[in-house]
């Protein structure tokens, strides 16, 4: 189905559409809550089709940061009325690498509009307008439900600027403190100095720890939120797995192992019905990750250029791993991807009842 078609369904369609589901008998249904989107509706979705709804994206937002905790209350309350229903948490923090060339986490404000589409000397006058600038002043002045950045400037960072190396791994907080200028105004005139190629490092949600463990342990929490590829130049979850197991369990014991480890593995498998996967049981699928608990983890993430054309991608290395199986044949050891003639996976169709 075109995702247009998605994002554009009223709430009868939607209805409509994940009724098919109730005539199945299987499957689940997933959806990206926007800040119109109420947990009642998710939840009449949830009885109408008798399948788990999963709601993403569950994330901590510091200026409004009661709100994650009152959908996953609301989440919990609809389980206690028998509609299965989970939150899509992460554990990791929500940070964006980007220029000002195709500046994501702002694209959303309804006062970067007149930017959108603009290059070369159209996008940097705009950049270098008043009232552009000053329209989206008053647009981070303004609270809001959610949105990716918050004019939280001691959160966005110089990572790369040709012409002002001495800036970089600086926050716009402090930049614009020293020099006397309004942060924005400082963020602007910098990447215009340096012709739009400042690399600025964004950490827009989920930075307040505290508030991400409470999410972790919350009984309607699932942690299976990560981007690992859609916006792979601008972050990339990948090893969200890993953090889980080497920073929240072993660095700040928020979680016990047995705790993690289920998060990761027999709890996505009951919620989507993967029938004989999830836990180390005879007559299962032998899906095994072997990894030692005092060094297991992410690496540092890093830029290759390893896609088609040399375009770049974010990536992090895999910390304290020593194997991983595929349906009981080993296909990566601690030095990484074995070369297989065949790989053992295979395309997983049937959902079972096992997911009610």
């Amino acid at each position: 189905m075109p995702e247009e078609w998605t994002r554009l369904a009223d709430e009868r369609e939607l209805r409509a559409l994940v009724g098919c589901l109730a005539e199945a008998g299987r499957g689940v249904f997933m959806l990206t809550k926007g800040g119109q989107t109420k947990i009642e509706f998710l939840e009449a979705l949830a009885a109408l089709s008798g399948r788990p709804v999963v709601v993403a994206a569950l994330l901590h937002n510091s200026t409004n940061p009661r709100a994650v905790f009152d959908d996953l209350e609301a989440i919990r309350e609809a389980n206690a009325r028998g509609h299965r229903m989970l939150g899509a948490v992460s554990c990791c923090p929500l940070s964006f690498d980007f220029t000002l060339l195709s500046p994501y986490p702002v694209e959303g404000l309804d006062a970067w509009r007149p930017a959108l589409g603009l290059k070369d000397d159209a996008l940097k006058a705009k950049l270098a307008e008043r009232a552009f600038r000053d329209a989206i002043r008053a647009e981070l002045s303004r609270p809001a439900h959610f949105r990716l950045f918050n004019g939280e400037w001691e959160k966005l960072t110089v990572v790369e600027s040709p012409r002002r190396p001495e800036l970089e791994q600086r926050d716009i907080a402090a930049l614009a403190a020293e020099s006397g200028k309004d942060p924005l105004d400082l963020w602007f005139d910098l990447a215009l100095e340096d012709n739009l190629a400042t690399v600025f490092v964004a950490l827009t949600l989920n930075s307040d720890e505290r508030a991400v463990g409470e999410m972790l342990r919350h009984p309607a929490s699932m942690v299976s939120l990560s981007d690992a590829g859609a916006h792979l130049t601008f972050f990339n979850d990948a090893g969200f797995g890993l953090h889980l197991l080497g920073h929240w369990v072993r660095e700040l014991g928020v979680l016990t192992l047995e705790q993690a480890a289920r998060q990761l593995t027999s709890l996505p498998a009951e919620v989507f019905g993967l029938r004989g996967r999830g836990a180390l049981e005879p007559g299962r699928a032998a899906d095994l990750l072997l990894f030692d608990p005092a060094s297991v983890g992410r690496g540092p993430k890093r830029r290759v250029f390893d896609l088609p054309g040399g375009a770049p991608r974010l990536t992090t290395d895999a910390l304290g791993v020593h194997g991983v199986w595929v349906n009981g044949v080993r296909v990566a050891d601690a030095k990484g991807l074995l070369p297989l003639e065949r790989l053992p996976g295979i395309l997983l169709r049937d959902q079972t009842e096992e997911s009610r």
